[in-house]
């Protein structure tokens, strides 16, 4: 069997995720892999069309196409996704081709890329088998590679036997609505808060561009428009840890996106994300951009600040996308101060949700208010903690010291009170007489503390 891998490391071969595709490569010697390091070539891939052809002729001759991948912020690494975005833009197809995902991270939102690359693999036409989201290191215990080539044993074989494969993701639907904003009726005061917009929106873009027009024009006061194209980036996230001991990206010297981010989106107090949605997610400008912030590795930079989202495309039937941002105010200890899209098709709806993002904005700016974080901020949250704790902290030195510093070190043993009175209750428990008196009063114990809270907030509102 002809296998394409499509390698999406920055790093080329020298990648965590090669060392499993090498792996499997291996145990497979009948199937011929040609691995393509797409992420490391990709301007080159980019800018010379006989290149790009050659890419895309090894895809359609092979039988199974093998997305291969680190995960970079919840989804593919920025080089990797403006090779996607050519595949659309050049109309390339690949209709009843077989497709498979192999990725490689710490499990923080690995289930969005995968998400991801099967909505992109069905709208291209493939007939995505599924994926395996490997742990960086899992390669090295036995019952991992048992469990490495029986995934594999499994792909190859639905390949072999033509196997059908159902479609997960539905078709994005089509719109050539064109918004037109209708005049603020009122202005918002900022009230000294800074207010800053980022944008990769380009001349054609019209409803993006009207929608961040509408927004600035909530406000009596100035609004900060910046547009990436117009930010000194030189290129991607390297996935070289460079900035892991001092958050010193290795970019520093060479172009200007650190100073831009720490002194414009650091120094700002509400910011809001608009771009448009582009198979799947954002343009690869935009992806650049999250990966390249991650010089500030696993230190959460938003603290406190208001943040909000103006999308220009089908957001509702983009669940993972969703989540994605959701959970990135959530473990950046922002406050997700709203969603605005143009897909309800209504001037007067959009319009309406522009102004209340900016007056809410303002309003929870001023009071300090940020939502406690749900399950997606929690979990991941803990899983750095856990990580950088663990067997990360010799890489991620400035995450060790800020995560000290700072009490995110919160583990359950370190509070002994609570394992005191788990070892009491649980010897006491032992005895019949104590359960069965505990299971009759567990429902009052539970509420005691809450009740307790109640008569003091009554007492500080002088009900």
């Amino acid at each position: 069997m002809r296998v394409t891998v499509l390698n999406g490391s920055p790093k080329g071969d020298v990648s965590v995720t090669m060392q499993y595709v090498h792996f499997i490569a291996g145990k497979f010697p009948g199937h011929e892999l040609e691995i393509i390091n797409i992420s490391q070539q990709i301007r080159a891939i980019e800018k010379k069309e006989d290149r790009f052809q050659a890419v895309v002729a090894g895809m359609a001759a092979s039988d199974l196409i093998l997305w291969a991948f680190p995960v970079y912020v919840c989804l593919v690494p920025s080089q990797y996704k403006r090779f996607i975005e050519l595949l659309f833009e050049r109309r390339a197809e690949f209709a009843g081709k077989y497709s498979a995902a192999l990725t490689t991270s710490v499990h923080f939102f690995d289930h969005t890329a995968h998400h991801y690359i099967q909505g992109v693999s069905e709208d291209l036409g493939m007939r995505h088998i599924g994926g395996y989201s490997a742990d960086m290191y899992e390669l090295v215990k036995p019952e991992n590679r048992r469990r490495i080539s029986l995934f594999a044993e499994h792909v190859f074989r639905t390949v072999e036997r033509r196997d059908p494969v159902d479609r997960v993701f539905s078709p994005l639907p089509a719109s050539d609505f064109v918004y037109e904003p209708g005049p603020a009726r009122e202005q918002v005061s900022a009230e000294g808060k800074r207010v800053l917009v980022l944008t990769d929106a380009v001349p054609g873009q019209n409803n993006l561009l009207g929608m961040i027009e509408r927004f600035r024009q909530s406000f009596s006061g100035p609004v900060e428009v910046v547009n990436l194209h117009e930010v000194d980036i030189k290129g991607g996230c390297l996935g070289c840890c460079e900035c892991g001991y001092d958050n010193t990206c290795v970019y520093a010297g060479k172009d200007g996106f650190g100073d831009f981010y720490r002194d414009r989106v650091g120094g700002a107090d509400i910011v809001v994300i608009a771009g448009a949605i582009r198979d799947r997610y954002l343009s690869s400008t935009w992806k650049c951009y999250f990966d390249r912030v991650f010089f500030n590795t696993h230190i959460p930079t938003l603290w406190g600040k208001q943040l909000g989202f103006i999308f220009s495309g089908p957001l509702r039937h983009l669940q993972s996308f969703r989540q994605i941002f959701e959970g990135y105010a959530e473990w950046q200890q922002a406050n997700l101060a709203g969603m605005v899209t143009d897909e309800s098709e209504s001037a007067e709806e959009i319009d309406a949700g522009l102004q209340a993002l900016a007056e809410r904005s303002v309003r929870f700016a001023r009071e300090g208010y940020v939502k406690p974080p749900g399950f997606l901020g929690v979990a991941g949250i803990k899983l750095f903690r856990d990580e950088i704790w663990g067997r990360l902290r010799f890489v991620f030195q400035a995450d060790h010291r800020f995560y000290a510093s700072h009490g995110l070190y919160d583990f359950p043993q370190k509070d002994l009170k609570m394992q005191g009175a788990n070892f009491v209750m649980g010897a006491l428990l032992k005895i019949p007489a104590f359960r069965k008196e505990f299971r009759k009063r567990i429902k009052d114990e539970m509420i005691k503390p809450l009740q307790k809270a109640l008569r003091s907030g009554r007492s500080e509102s002088g009900a």
